[in-house]
């Protein structure tokens, strides 16, 4: 549902019979919705369950390994033999996991709609820095795990050198 404040406090604009006709959601809008449902269902089939004024980063992060158990991206672990390269050749018995960048766009939309169900910025879980810690290794893992370093564009390089500067010389590999 979204809301929208009104002098201090927060007014349901979807309510049925208001007169206001109703946007088809966006794609972003749609799954952020679900997302935040899904999210909601998690704390309640905890036992006990969690009151979502109780939740706190570590319900995020369990909630994030939950996920796992759907994921579609294979991470080799350390000893596979395939462990390191980006297209292995036979199949093998390594977990399926949840891929990095699918994680990162769940926090952001969670985030958000954390903040639109009336969550204090101050007080977001999904905002918290055990998240972006978990995420970052997460990246890596898997990044490691496929043989595929993690680049990054240095923008303020980019910008301050000429434009006949090679594309190579002008990003930085980072695991930070």
């Amino acid at each position: 549902m979204s809301t929208e404040r009104a002098e201090g406090s927060f007014r349901n604009t979807n309510i049925p019979g208001n007169d206001q006709r109703q946007q088809p959601l966006s794609r972003y809008e749609s799954q952020k919705r679900r997302d935040w449902n899904s999210f909601g269902l998690y704390l309640k089939n905890q036992r006990p369950q969690v009151p979502l004024s109780q939740c706190n980063y570590n319900h995020v992060l369990d909630f994030l390994r939950s996920l796992d158990q759907f994921g579609k991206t294979k991470v080799h672990l350390q000893g596979c033999m395939f462990y390191g390269l980006p297209e292995p050749p036979a199949p093998c018995t390594c977990p399926l996991r949840q891929a990095w960048g699918s994680l990162d766009s769940l926090i952001g939309r969670l985030r958000a709609a954390y903040e639109e169900n009336g969550g204090s910025p101050a007080t977001n879980p999904f905002a918290n820095g055990a998240i972006r810690v978990y995420l970052r290794e997460v990246r890596e893992c898997q990044a490691k795990a496929r043989g595929i370093p993690y680049k990054k564009n240095n923008k303020k390089s980019n910008q301050s050198k000429g434009s006949d500067e090679s594309a190579g010389s002008s990003s930085a590999m980072h695991f930070s």
